[in-house]
């Protein structure tokens, strides 16, 4: 009878939602996914969810060193990771969860309040110095970037700077919260951040991608519509050694209750 219980109870746990994921990558992805991980083990008090930063080109590293089991990402996976992975050993499946605005703030005494495409591009590769050149005071720029294994600060320079090069200098933070104490404490700051990170300590400007004609906020709704124009997805870059695992936990950010939790923290659900 004992032998009989032990069985019975080793069958339970093993049908059981039990689960230890890694989870590490995007800083624009981190918020999400610490709120789906919280939620998840409510609901699943036996699973152990860990979910930690670092950047998008950092949660891919250790997906290729097999030190994770999901890679959260604010960009696509290039063709050297790619390579990489395969050369690991490793294998991975890409799953979209959710879409973001990434918006461009500036200190909320800034009396700009809408940039061109190009003007940001001016600005960031150093061609634009002073806020008085695009409409603002007589103030020195103070641009601030993610560093370079974000995952922002590639898509910002493919979608904004159109592939050249940031300038010389350029502020580089390690983490997207150390940009919004930045602008907020500094009154000639720029820097661009994730829909979810927007407060009243920066102020968000709003963009045209049509040379002026157009400026548009960035916003759940605008986001939503694609009427601002800088869009993206967030991705989940699941170890498929880890996938069976892992894939519970994927299924609750796709589900409707996961998607709520997307739209409560600030970013555009996939449906």
């Amino acid at each position: 009878m004992k032998k009989l219980l032990i069985l019975a109870m080793a069958a339970a746990i093993c049908a059981s939602p039990v689960s230890a994921q890694k989870i590490k990558g995007s800083d624009t992805v981190l918020p999400l996914a610490q709120k789906e991980a919280e939620a998840y083990s409510k609901k699943n008090p036996s699973a152990s969810v860990s979910v930690t930063g670092g950047g998008s080109g950092v949660g891919i590293a250790a997906l290729i060193s097999g030190s994770t089991d999901i890679a959260m990402a604010s960009r696509k996976i290039k063709f050297d990771e790619r390579v990489k992975i395969q050369e690991a050993g490793q294998g991975f499946n890409e799953v979209t969860i959710a879409w973001d605005a990434l918006a461009v703030v500036v200190n909320p005494g800034n009396k700009v309040s809408q940039l061109t495409r190009e003007q940001l591009e001016g600005i960031f590769t150093g061609k634009i110095t002073n806020w008085n050149q695009v409409g603002g005071d007589n103030l020195k720029i103070v641009a601030y970037s993610r560093e370079s294994s974000s995952g922002t600060f590639e898509f910002f320079k493919e979608s904004i700077l159109k592939n050249k090069n940031y300038m010389s200098g350029i502020l580089s933070m390690p983490a997207t919260g150390a940009i919004i104490q930045s602008v907020g404490q500094t009154a000639g700051a720029i820097g661009y951040v994730g829909l979810a990170y927007l407060n009243n300590q920066v102020k968000a400007l709003k963009v045209s991608y049509d040379g002026g004609k157009t400026y548009v906020a960035p916003s759940l709704e605008t986001a939503k519509n694609k009427t601002y124009p800088v869009v993206r997805p967030l991705f989940f870059y699941v170890n498929k050694a880890s996938q069976k695992a892992a894939q519970p936990f994927v299924n609750f950010v796709l589900s409707a209750e996961g998607q709520a939790i997307v739209k409560q923290v600030g970013y555009i659900p996939v449906n």
